[in-house]
């Protein structure tokens, strides 16, 4: 049986709605982040030496990455559903936006959240010199990088039902994460398009059903 390790607030949440859709029998373990410091708790690394979530485990499989194991579970358990398109236009969009959820979309999301964080844990009399330095590096490049590629998605989806085809895919669960949460924390009033289709997703059965078994989460 396929156990998923499951950390609150995490990428792992949008793993358990494929499964979902898939209607994969899976065991679920429950790991909650550090109160004090935000990240995975130290089991996690009996599980995984990087000790992250979300992890894929069998009777011989240790996998970590969502987009490895998305292609995993798709391969061995997708009877036809959320399957790799066929059509080359449809499996180049599949490719690309499969890579493009972490390679390009959450790289200069996360180095802008961490850059938030960190001017308010510098001490009060260095705070405004930290500012202007963190905050040119955010407007010189993460953030013109970041609202080139919602701009990129939110045309795509425009004209597009789903990331690759006319069904969703492995490339729609990999986006998931990066644009519900920019729903979730107000950063998407711009794009009504990734708006509505992360409200498509939520909509579905089977995300309730991932959201009723993976507990609380901020993004939903």
């Amino acid at each position: 049986m396929l156990t998923i390790h499951h950390l609150n607030n995490s990428r792992s949440q949008r793993l358990l709605w494929l499964l979902e859709e898939l209607n994969v029998e899976y065991k679920l373990e429950k790991y909650q982040r550090d109160a004090k410091t935000g990240l995975a708790p130290v089991e996690l690394k009996a599980v995984h030496p990087l000790g992250r979530s979300p992890v894929l485990t069998t009777e011989n499989v240790s996998l970590a990455e969502s987009g490895a194991i998305v292609e995993y579970v798709v391969r061995h358990y997708g009877n036809g559903a959320f399957a790799v398109p066929e059509e080359e236009s449809s499996y180049q969009q599949y490719l690309f936006w499969l890579h493009f959820a972490e390679g390009s979309l959450m790289p200069p999301r996360v180095a802008m959240l961490v850059f938030s964080k960190a001017k308010q844990k510098v001490p009060a009399l260095l705070r405004p010199l930290a500012k202007k330095i963190l905050d040119g590096i955010m407007d010189a490049y993460y953030k013109p990088n970041l609202i080139q590629s919602l701009k990129f998605t939110e045309s795509h989806l425009q004209n597009h039902a789903w990331f690759a085809g006319t069904e969703p895919t492995g490339a729609d669960v990999q986006m998931l994460f990066p644009l519900e949460t920019l729903v979730a924390m107000g950063q998407a009033d711009d794009y009504p398009a990734i708006k509505a289709w992360v409200k498509k997703i939520h909509d579905r059965p089977a995300y309730q059903r991932a959201l009723e078994k993976g507990g609380e989460y901020h993004y939903a």
